[in-house]
């Protein structure tokens, strides 16, 4: 199982990124994909949910109308549109996967984490 993040980088305050996150070795299409992020010396927190049809999307209020969360299951990958971006967005960001939707916001439910990829915003 692999969960390979990329598309992090450094952006200026106001600027956009978009991360993707590519699955292999289980059935994508099977599993809610989240994003989740952690800033130094902060605890994991989750960003966005999407089910497994993309037909359920939720997202952290800090983020709600800059960012979206988005799947093809046709290429086993989730993204993350990250617009307006903010010094306060600046953190590692991981994508995850789990069988069950309704817990989308608890990370101790999800079965596979990918490694993780740096989001630095600057003023």
């Amino acid at each position: 199982v692999q969960l390979q993040a990329s598309g992090g980088g450094l952006v200026q305050s106001g600027g956009s990124l978009r991360l993707s996150c590519a699955a292999s070795g289980f059935t994508f299409s099977n599993y809610a994909m989240d994003w989740f992020r952690q800033a130094p010396g902060k605890e994991r927190e989750f960003v966005a949910a999407i089910s497994w049809n993309s037909a359920s999307t939720h997202y952290a209020d800090s983020v709600k109308g800059r960012f979206t969360i988005s799947r093809d299951n046709a290429k086993n990958t989730v993204y993350l549109q990250m617009n307006s971006l903010k010094l306060e967005d600046t953190a590692d960001y991981y994508c995850a996967a789990a069988r069950l939707y309704r817990t989308y916001d608890k990370p101790q439910f999800f079965d596979y984490w990918g490694q993780g990829t740096q989001v630095t915003v600057s003023s």
